[in-house]
C-alpha cells in the first residue's frame, strides 16, 4: 500500500534508540522511552495560504528529523509503525 500525506504533513519512521546504557547494561523494551529521532518516509505538497498559493515544506523526503516526544499519531502501514505528524511539531533537522 503506498501512502501519500496531505497538506503540510509528514511521514516520519522512527530511528530506534540505543538497548544499552553507557555502562553496558541492558534496557528492557518494556523501560525504554521511545525515541524523538525519525526519518522522513514522504512529504505532503505544502501550505496553502490565503491567497491559494502553494508553500513547499522545509522538510524533504529522506531527512534525519528531531520531533516532540508526544508529536504524531501512530499508524500501520504495511506492518510498519509510522508516525504522522505535521510540519510544526518537528523541532529540527540533523545534518
Amino acid at each position: 500500500m503506498k501512502f501519500r500525506p496531505l497538506h503540510d504533513r509528514v511521514l516520519v519512521s522512527r530511528i530506534e534508540g540505543d538497548e544499552k546504557t553507557a555502562g553496558g547494561i541492558i534496557i528492557p523494551d518494556t523501560a525504554q522511552e521511545k525515541p524523538m529521532e525519525g526519518k522522513v518516509i514522504s512529504v505532503g505538497s505544502g501550505i496553502r495560504s490565503e491567497d491559494g498559493k502553494i508553500h513547499p515544506l522545509d522538510i524533504k523526503k529522506g531527512d534525519r528529523i528531531l520531533f516532540g516526544k508526544w508529536s504524531g499519531t501512530e499508524v500501520k502501514v504495511d506492518g510498519e509503525e509510522l508516525l504522522i505528524m505535521k510540519e510544526s511539531d518537528i523541532l529540527g533537522v540533523i545534518e
